[in-house]
């Protein structure tokens, strides 16, 4: 029903920063809410971001406030992640996800998934 496509990953320096866009086909995009998740091997799946489907409102795990921010654009079917300040803790596969509902930080209540993106920040 949703197909959604990452792109923008790669290796960056500590400090540097790296875009991610996930562009979304299928459903109509704008009523949906968008989160960002990361997984690093080992470790659970990790929330990063969220944002409203209206683009009002924005969420953040502790540990990317500050350097990460979400953004859409709904006439672009297009969601995009800003990473500032990467460290090396934030190596990981880094997932967007689509819900209808508004339950932002639990991957489990996200519905469509894209198949990830590798980010790579080395020290």
């Amino acid at each position: 029903q949703v197909q959604l496509v990452e792109s923008g990953g790669g290796l960056v320096q500590a400090g540097g920063s790296l875009r991610l866009s996930c562009a979304a086909s299928g459903r109509t995009f704008i009523m949906y809410t968008m989160g960002w998740f990361r997984q690093a091997p080992g470790k659970e799946r990790e929330f990063v971001a969220a944002i409203t489907w209206s683009g009002g409102s924005t969420f953040y795990a502790d540990s990317m406030k500050g350097r990460f921010t979400i953004s859409r654009m709904n006439a672009k079917n297009t969601v995009w992640l800003q990473m500032n300040s990467l460290k090396p803790e934030d190596t990981a596969v880094y997932y967007c996800a689509a819900q209808l509902g508004d339950i932002y930080s639990d991957h489990h209540h996200y519905d469509y998934w894209g198949q990830g993106t590798q980010v790579t920040v080395s020290s």
